[in-house]
């Protein structure tokens, strides 16, 4: 496993992990380089916001430009911090999803965050890839786990071939919880913050252990160094910023 620490550029990211496959299109993007307003400011991706239409249109616009996806069609959802995951073959917003896989060229597949985990998963035997937004329910919730599950029976995915990518999200020491949260993670997932006596969750490291234990070998996994709090100048961070912020999208694809 590695830990991801290059500085992002001003509107997006590259995971170091999965920036030299050539079929490939992955990124995850900061708050810089949009139009939209404080509290927006700038980049915001988000469409459940208050933010203007107009102004996450032209966010996105120069996101997909960024990443040299804007002739590529996109699918997401609606997230609701569940577990079902959506099989993608067109592009369009559908609802009631935090996971999406698919293996059609040209369709590239996200999910939306500003303290929730994002993770990017490639399997390159397969040629498939999945998308998955990873909140504490979720993670619990074995998000990670019914993704994979999903890609093997549709695509024959074999997690030897697979490489992952654990992105930027609240960090461990921000992220505290209460007990009835804190008592569905395993111990090594948790510690009490000195000074408050209350639980805090690493959502990186527990969703990590769900890659490995599906099988995928720590060597084709990395993980973002940067946190949406300690790091918010950089990243939305719904609890640093009391809910009025804007959203990143972490997303992959195959090129046509």
């Amino acid at each position: 496993m590695s830990i991801q620490t290059q500085t992002p550029n001003s509107l997006y990211y590259t995971p170091a992990i999965l920036a030299d496959f050539p079929d490939l299109i992955a990124a995850e993007s900061t708050r810089h380089g949009g139009v939209s307003p404080a509290p927006f400011d700038s980049l915001n991706l988000g469409i459940n916001t208050m933010d203007t239409p107009e102004n996450v249109a032209e966010n996105r616009r120069r996101f997909f430009d960024a990443i040299g996806a804007d002739a590529h069609s996109f699918a997401y959802s609606n997230q609701v911090h569940g577990t079902d995951v959506l099989y993608a073959t067109k592009a369009g917003r559908f609802d009631g999803y935090d996971a999406l896989i698919t293996n059609q060229p040209g369709l590239l597949i996200g999910v939306t965050v500003a303290d929730c985990v994002p993770i990017l998963i490639y399997d390159q035997a397969h040629q498939a890839v999945a998308a998955i937004h990873a909140g504490w329910r979720g993670t619990v919730g074995g998000i990670v786990t019914k993704t994979l599950t999903m890609m093997q029976q549709r695509f024959g995915t074999v997690s030897g071939a697979c490489y992952a990518y654990v992105g930027t999200c609240i960090d461990e020491c921000s992220f505290e919880v209460g007990p009835e949260v804190a008592e569905q993670f395993a111990a090594t997932y948790k510690q009490t913050k000195s000074g408050t006596g209350k639980a805090c969750v690493d959502l990186k490291g527990a969703n990590v252990s769900c890659l490995i234990d599906f099988g995928i070998p720590a060597k084709q996994i990395a993980v973002s160094s940067f946190s949406t709090v300690l790091n918010n100048d950089t990243y939305y961070s719904f609890r640093a910023e009391n809910g009025q912020t804007g959203r990143m999208l972490a997303v992959i694809g195959l090129k046509n």
